[in-house]
């Protein structure tokens, strides 16, 4: 009867190599602690470059408008339709869209008259840039006059306010001009700042040249 035997089993190849494993663990625990000695340093904040156009303007002086006055030449004139929804009440009401800016800078116009107090529309003015109080660091008002019958105030409103750049523009008499300066973006005044800037610069050349008829 043949001998039956039962191979047995090749226990150097079935145990794991204890020495290789061992080297592994130690390199990655050598790992482990350098990564805990190393420093987390934030990488500082930074924000989206702009290239500004040049400085250049033309006039805006549509037939039947009761003003005048220049804009840039990489903004585009476009006449108000609905202001917050609702119609404007006279079609002298425009904006002035920056496209390269996601900016935009609404002009509403009134006639001072029976219906439109010349001190309530001040006051209206006003009251729509404190609105902003409640998040401006501060607002500086600057007084308006120029030698084309036009005086007001332009407001400048520092912090994370919605409009950083208003203002109101008369003769006291008849015209009555309010402007604002909103962007397509959250109201964060240190992304805004160079932007804000820039646009300042052509809201006063707006006033500055601004004329009646």
């Amino acid at each position: 009867m043949p001998q039956i035997r039962h191979k047995p089993a090749n226990v150097n190849s079935k145990m794991p190599n204890l020495k290789g494993k061992a080297i592994a663990l130690f390199s990655l625990l050598i790992l482990l602690l350098a990564a805990c000695d190393n420093t987390y340093t934030p990488k500082p904040r930074g924000y989206f470059q702009v290239k500004f156009p040049e400085k250049k303007y033309r006039l805006f002086d549509m037939p039947g408008y009761p003003y005048t006055f220049e804009y840039p030449v990489y903004a585009d004139v476009v006449k108000d339709t609905s202001f917050f929804g609702e119609k404007p009440e006279n079609p002298y009401w425009i904006n002035i869209d920056f496209p390269s800016l996601h900016g935009k800078i609404y002009l509403s116009y009134k006639i001072i008259g029976k219906n439109n107090n010349f001190q309530k529309l001040v006051d209206d003015a006003f009251k729509m840039t404190y609105k902003h109080t409640y998040k401006a660091e501060y607002i500086d008002e600057n007084k308006i006059h120029t030698a084309n019958n036009v005086s007001g105030t332009f407001y400048e409103v520092g912090g994370n306010a919605a409009s950083a750049k208003q203002f109101f523009a008369t003769d006291s008499v008849k015209h009555f001009l309010r402007g604002a300066l909103y962007f397509d973006a959250s109201p964060k005044a240190d992304s805004l700042a160079p932007a804000n800037q820039f646009l300042e610069q052509d809201m006063w050349h707006l006033v500055e040249t601004l004329r009646w008829r």
